[in-house]
């Protein structure tokens, strides 16, 4: 392991160390059962494994790139991809609300994803969408009928 890749791993421990420090303070009174922290650390564990894997990435790519952009963190990487967002046309489809952007391209590159991956997503989560929604439109529909006879 180089120096840099210690010095990286050692700041990302900081991090998950912090957020079990708040745990423990928490759970630190002892009032709860063995089983109930289990309960809730368990999704806050499985989240860290995920955002130091996020960050693993991000790094990666950022050491990868010539200058060393602020977008490349976890935080503001989240709060970029965040604005990726469906929105529903007059006609009931759904389609991604914007194009993505460079810096959006950027991060999804330190995934291995790309701008089609996100189109492709977007067209199978709006299809998803109007399935679920179909049931509930012929629902109103039927009630409105009702409500024309009386």
């Amino acid at each position: 392991m180089t120096v840099f890749e210690a010095l990286n791993l050692y700041k990302s421990r900081d991090i998950s160390e912090k957020l079990f420090d708040s745990d423990k303070t928490f759970l630190g009174n002892r009032s709860h059962s063995e089983s109930q922290a289990v309960r809730q650390l368990r999704p806050k564990f499985i989240a860290l494994i995920i955002r130091a894997r996020i960050y693993t990435l991000l790094r990666k790519r950022k050491a990868e790139m010539l200058g060393k952009p602020n977008y490349l963190s976890v935080s503001s990487a989240l709060k970029e991809l965040e604005k990726i967002e469906l929105v529903r046309q007059p006609n009931g489809n759904y389609k991604l609300d914007h194009a993505v952007t460079a810096t959006q391209k950027v991060i999804l590159g330190a995934f291995g994803l790309d701008e089609e991956w996100i189109k492709t997503q977007a067209s199978l989560i709006g299809k998803d969408i109007q399935n679920a929604a179909m049931p509930e439109e012929q629902k109103d529909d039927d009630e409105d009928a009702e409500n024309e006879e009386y």
